[in-house]
């Protein structure tokens, strides 16, 4: 994935807090959970996912 792309991710799960995972997008925001940027809650019906210190750091970073 390439940095603008986890950028606009990014900047979208920031906007909506928990963000909901739309059926086609696992694999995106299972990088970031990879990567250290995002959390996936998995436990409810409709996963959904949050964005970590990291995640913050390298969207206020990236330029």
């Amino acid at each position: 994935m390439e940095r603008a792309e986890i950028k606009s991710l990014l900047e979208i799960i920031d906007q909506q807090v928990s963000s909901s995972i739309l059926g086609g997008m696992e694999e995106q925001y299972e990088e970031l959970e990879t990567l250290g940027y995002v959390r996936i809650n998995r436990e409810a019906v409709q996963w959904s996912s949050s964005i970590t210190p990291e995640g913050m750091h390298f969207l206020h970073t990236y330029e």
